[in-house]
């Protein structure tokens, strides 16, 4: 323990004998972890709401009417009833919602008022709506909707590939909506992921660059303590000791202004009124910095104890 205690101090000693590297490194790991903060709020809450609009996704089946389907006529209670069982019988659907058509046609009274007003008769059909699971699976689950194909259906939104409503305009705009949110999805994932690991990289290096001109500082001092016999862990335990202090005051400095941007600003923006959106609680943002923070520390100082100290 007294070994440990001298290692300690001696580490705390170089750092306020080296201050301008010491307020480098240090302001250095602020920095990264300050945007490090940044990336894990803004990313966990874009990820949020992307998983909001994937929850959206469903796959539509659309009945036929007298209007729409002259040659065949209205869908019968059977039909209706068949595709039901068709419909929640398919791998990955969490649930099968009817739509009548006098209910559809009072949802859309109420968004387009305007619209609806005067209508001499009701041209919408009767529908269902497939909830998946997953919002990824909705393509997947609108191929195997009408394979076989269903009778008394007139179009499947999303379309099944190939199908003649997948090139028409309704079909087309069902396809680039799913293809769009699953998209932006994915791609968000990616650019969270590449941001995270700039910036630990980035920091690591930083700190590797300002431990390595502590060694280069204190050469003589070093030679010194191998003469006089010190062990190889003796010489490199204060390099080690630094970084991790360096480390953890960064990320706790990162921590203040976040807690401080978190409490001045956040109250500020409104983005979206969504109650499942939301970011990662914010102690788990401070576990994530401070064991960032310390992680970079060693991380920096491991590198350049390695190949820079040849004790």
């Amino acid at each position: 323990m007294s070994r440990f205690r001298l290692i300690v101090a001696e580490a705390v000693r170089s750092l306020g004998a080296n201050l301008s590297t010491t307020f480098a490194a240090t302001t250095t790991v602020l920095i990264g972890m300050f945007m490090l903060g940044l990336v894990v709020g803004l990313g966990s809450w874009a990820l949020s709401l992307s998983d909001h609009y994937k929850k959206q996704l469903l796959v539509k089946v659309y009945f036929c009417t007298t209007l729409r389907c002259p040659d065949t006529g209205e869908a019968t209670s059977k039909q209706i009833n068949d595709a039901r069982a068709r419909l929640e019988a398919i791998p990955g659907v969490k649930q099968v919602r009817f739509v009548s058509k006098e209910d559809a046609l009072a949802i859309e009274r109420k968004k387009h008022p305007e619209m609806t007003a005067n209508l001499p008769g009701n041209p919408l059909p009767n529908e269902y709506e497939v909830i998946p699971k997953n919002g990824d699976n909705v393509e997947r689950i609108a191929a195997q909707v009408n394979d076989p194909p269903l009778t008394g259906v007139e179009k499947i939104c999303p379309p099944p590939p190939g199908s003649k409503s997948s090139n028409t305009a309704i079909g087309e705009s069902c396809n680039q909506i799913t293809h769009r949110v699953l998209s932006v999805a994915n791609y968000l994932w990616v650019v969270v992921l590449i941001a995270f690991i700039v910036l630990l990289v980035s920091s690591t290096l930083l700190v590797a660059n300002t431990i390595r001109l502590s060694i280069f500082a204190r050469r003589r001092e070093i030679e010194v303590m191998k003469l006089v016999g010190a062990t190889n862990w003796f010489v490199r335990g204060p390099f080690m000791i630094e970084g991790l202090l360096c480390g953890l005051a960064g990320a706790v400095a990162a921590v203040i202004l976040l807690l401080l941007g978190r409490t001045l600003f956040m109250p500020l923006i409104h983005l979206t009124s969504a109650s499942d959106v939301h970011a990662w609680p914010f102690g788990l943002h401070v576990l994530v910095v401070l064991v960032a923070g310390l992680a970079l520390g060693a991380a920096g100082s491991g590198l350049t104890i390695r190949r820079f100290l040849q004790v």
